[in-house]
């Protein structure tokens, strides 16, 4: 039986709506989505316009085809994102209630099913402009991190999706998370996933040059995210509604990224692989 630590901490008061006008509440947590996009878009131009950074000094794309996939990567992601949390988190309940699919400001969002949907888009524009696909998924890769980590710190200020309870001293009191102190999770989510990936991905394409083996850096991403999130959910409160899939340990998020550690995997030997074989 764990017992609240005297050293808990109280959830901060912070109002998860960024400004009020009228009826029209904009959230932070929405506007961490905007900020996350829109910081994607300028790191992956500025990488473009490095030709330091690429094989020959060729970047596989111009500034000006990344502002074009912009409004392709926000379709992407945000249509991903609301379609994989109807299936693969509350199915039964959009079964029932169809209409509530459509009712994203009231929450619930899939990185999964994000990430397969700002991937269909880049093949798609790749495929459209000739351009290498694998390179295109690295220069929008290396910026992710600060996006997913931006949203991170929203679940927070949400006071959604935290962890089991602990005795650590930095447990956390969520106001609607019963009497116990409870692992901040999203904050070990938003280090994680956010900062230490992005600074794993900026030494990869700025020191060691990786981006001139297509594919190195998404799958350094996609493996970093699947790792990360596999060890959070050790200390995440799983889905009510969906609960531990065996045991008291395998949930649904560890499921969903094991996946993606093993493509992720696969790409980056595969890219070094590719970059080791002398052109013909």
């Amino acid at each position: 039986m764990l017992l609240l630590p005297l050293s808990a901490i109280t959830f901060p008061d912070i109002d998860p709506v960024a400004v009020q006008i009228g009826p029209l509440a904009i959230r932070w947590y929405g506007l961490a989505w905007i900020g996350g996009i829109l910081f994607a878009w300028w790191y992956a131009k500025r990488l473009v316009n490095n030709e330091r950074l690429w094989a020959g000094g060729r970047p596989p794309c111009k500034a000006d085809d990344i502002d074009d996939f912009l409004i392709w990567a926000a379709i992407g992601m945000l249509l991903g994102g609301r379609v994989g949390y109807v299936l693969f988190y509350d199915l039964g309940a959009f079964a029932a209630n169809p209409l509530q699919i459509f009712a994203i400001w009231q929450g619930g969002m899939s990185f999964h099913g994000g990430f397969l949907g700002i991937t269909a888009a880049m093949i798609l524009f790749a495929y459209r402009r000739g351009v290498n696909v694998w390179s295109l998924f690295d220069v929008i890769a290396a910026g992710a991190p600060i996006g997913l980590g931006l949203v991170r710190l929203t679940n927070f200020v949400n006071s959604e999706l935290w962890g089991r309870p602990t005795d650590l001293p930095w447990g956390v009191i969520f106001p609607n998370g019963g009497p116990f102190a409870r692992h901040p999770s999203q904050l070990y989510e938003a280090a994680l996933e956010g900062l230490v990936l992005f600074l794993v991905l900026r030494l990869l394409t700025h020191y060691a040059k990786q981006l001139r083996a297509p594919g190195l850096i998404a799958g350094t991403f996609v493996a970093g995210y699947g790792l990360s999130r596999i060890i959070v959910e050790f200390y995440r409160e799983p889905d009510a509604h969906i609960g531990y899939l065996a045991g008291n340990w395998l949930t649904m998020g560890m499921i969903l990224s094991l996946p993606m550690v093993l493509v992720g995997l696969w790409a980056i030997v595969s890219a070094r692989m590719a970059a080791a074989t002398p052109a013909r």
